[in-house]
């Protein structure tokens, strides 16, 4: 299988310090982060937690993609959309607190209920979902 790298330069502390990740692997660009930004308003930067947001999104789309799939069926349009909440932790410092996710699918010949098992179980075997097992992580999943 493969692997993908991401690397972060960081100087100062973490109030005013700053630092910029790379997505080494894939060349695909340099992103700015800073705690102040990652904390509060994001000014045009990003965040561990709006990455791992981007990485379970698009994870779940694909991983729906394949569970429709095996079902002989092919979605005409999947959106996911994740919400990653960073706040304190009462064993200190922070933590994420949960993922919030919204599913929204157009699939012909496929019922709301049939829909909702096959998204429960692309969600419960989501490689990135595995991954973060411990975290809470809600499901809104509906057909459009």
């Amino acid at each position: 299988m493969t692997s993908r790298i991401a690397t972060t330069r960081w100087e100062g502390d973490l109030m005013r310090g700053k630092g910029q990740v790379e997505f080494a692997s894939s060349h695909a660009g340099r992103f700015d982060v800073s705690f102040p930004t990652r904390s509060g308003n994001p000014d045009g930067q990003t965040s561990p937690e709006e990455l791992i947001a981007a990485a379970h999104s698009s994870c779940l789309a694909m991983n729906l993609s394949g569970t429709l799939a095996a079902e002989k069926l092919v979605a005409r349009s999947i959106e996911v959309t994740a919400e990653a909440t960073l706040g304190p932790d009462p064993q200190g410092g922070f933590a994420i607190t949960g993922i919030a996710i919204t599913l929204r699918a157009d699939v012909e010949g496929l019922d709301a209920e049939r829909f909702a098992e096959l998204a429960a179980t692309a969600e419960r075997t989501c490689p990135v979902t595995k991954a973060l097992a411990g975290t809470t992580i809600t499901l809104d999943a509906a057909l459009v």
